[in-house]
């Protein structure tokens, strides 16, 4: 019965990371932590971006609970196992499919990651930290109502930018459908 609770702690914990993801994404990120995020939504000019830091504070806290839990505070190693396997969820997800981190590009066509890939695609369609959509880094909106907000806020037509790293596109475009 322990392992059935614990592994039901890390799934939980998982889904809660992007509950309080899609919150400090919009609230904190997108507000007064934006001195941070600001260099994820400007072209690239290496591996690393200040926004890293992010990722490196969240691992921090996943490291402190699992040290914390296998020193007696149980349940919190498993809540740290599930903040750090939502981490590398958000390392494959984001990083390396939308943001193409890696050394090898994959566009999805159709499914759950398709509609990830464009809404986060969509997120970025805003040149700055105000009049942004789709905040989740596991969840997405559908992308039609995301469209919708972005030309409500935006009634102008949004421009691309460059990563200036690679001079590609800073997010690849959005895969359309083919109907």
């Amino acid at each position: 019965m322990p392992m059935l609770s614990n592994a039901l702690i890390v799934v939980a914990t998982i889904v809660l990371m992007e509950v309080f993801s899609i919150v400090a994404h919009k609230y904190v990120m997108h507000g007064f932590g934006w001195g941070w995020h600001r260099s994820h939504h400007e072209p690239r000019t290496g591996w690393f971006e200040k926004n890293d830091l992010y990722a490196v504070v969240f691992a921090g806290v996943a490291i402190a609970l699992i040290y914390a839990g296998t020193r007696g505070h149980h349940p919190l190693e498993w809540i740290g196992a599930g903040m750090t396997a939502y981490g590398f969820l958000y390392f494959v997800a984001h990083d390396g499919l939308v943001h193409r981190r890696w050394p090898f590009t994959y566009t999805p066509r159709r499914g759950y990651l398709k509609r990830l890939y464009q809404a986060h695609r969509l997120h970025h369609a805003v040149a700055g930290k105000d009049g942004a959509v789709s905040f989740g880094f596991l969840y997405a909106p559908p992308v039609t109502a995301l469209k919708r907000q972005l030309r409500e806020r935006h009634p102008a037509p949004l421009k691309p930018r460059r990563d200036a790293a690679t001079d590609r596109p800073a997010v690849p475009p959005v895969v359309e459908d083919a109907r």
